[in-house]
């Protein structure tokens, strides 16, 4: 798709929502203007329950794996855009509670560490049999989250201030207008968008590297 793309001299966007949401983008810049010092620790995590064993997202054949492939990117892609920076390593694994409903191939739950260069760990955990939905960074002298971080609408992020924990202030938006209207200013402009196919093929590299961590136990260099 990215080949096709180039060649045919068109822009290829991926539909990455929290690239253009208000409280994501202040954690960003947050991590990046250091305003606690420097982000040590992220922890970020993105699950639901799934009752109906017949849905889609439970067949491999129609959704490529589980929870990771699915919700899962909100984690990877937070502590990628929260740290500024591309993972060396990964180490996870994958938890099955009920066999039944989750087949060979379809993880319920999985727990993975990315380590970055500058030596940052993030956290991480997607999961189809629990409700997550939290960002987290802890700085030197404090922290930044959101809780929830990525729904629809309601995203609510908070950090540790003097005086005790302060909320963000800032607009609702809505996530696909926004990202719509970024797009077509992209395209009327002739600008690069923030979100390009690469960047969807850097995900998938790590989600390998998951599950090829999960698979063998060992830690993955990247």
């Amino acid at each position: 798709m990215i080949a096709a793309c180039r060649a045919a001299k068109r822009q290829l966007a991926i539909g990455y929502r929290l690239h253009f949401e208000p409280n994501n983008l202040e954690m960003v810049r947050m991590a990046r203007e250091q305003t606690f010092g420097a982000v040590k620790v992220i922890e970020t995590s993105a699950g639901f329950h799934i009752d109906d064993p017949k849905q889609w997202r439970l067949n491999k054949a129609l959704s490529g794996g589980g929870s990771l492939m699915d919700i899962g990117i909100y984690a990877l892609q937070a502590a990628r855009y929260i740290s500024g920076e591309e993972p060396v390593s990964v180490s996870a694994q994958v938890s099955i509670t009920d066999p039944v409903k989750f087949k060979p191939g379809v993880d319920e739950s999985v727990v993975f560490t990315l380590q970055f260069p500058s030596g940052v760990l993030a956290n991480c955990t997607s999961s189809y049999s629990a409700f997550l939905n939290r960002f987290r960074a802890n700085a030197e002298r404090g922290w930044f989250e959101l809780q929830p971080a990525l729904n629809y609408e309601g995203i609510k992020g908070r950090m540790r201030a003097e005086g005790g924990p302060k909320e963000f202030t800032l607009p609702a938006v809505d996530h696909f207008a926004a990202e719509m209207d970024d797009f077509s200013d992209c395209i009327l402009n002739d600008k690069p968008t923030r979100v390009p196919g690469e960047e969807g093929r850097r995900d998938l590299r790590i989600m390998t590297a998951i599950y090829q961590s999960a698979a063998s136990g060992k830690r993955i260099k990247l």
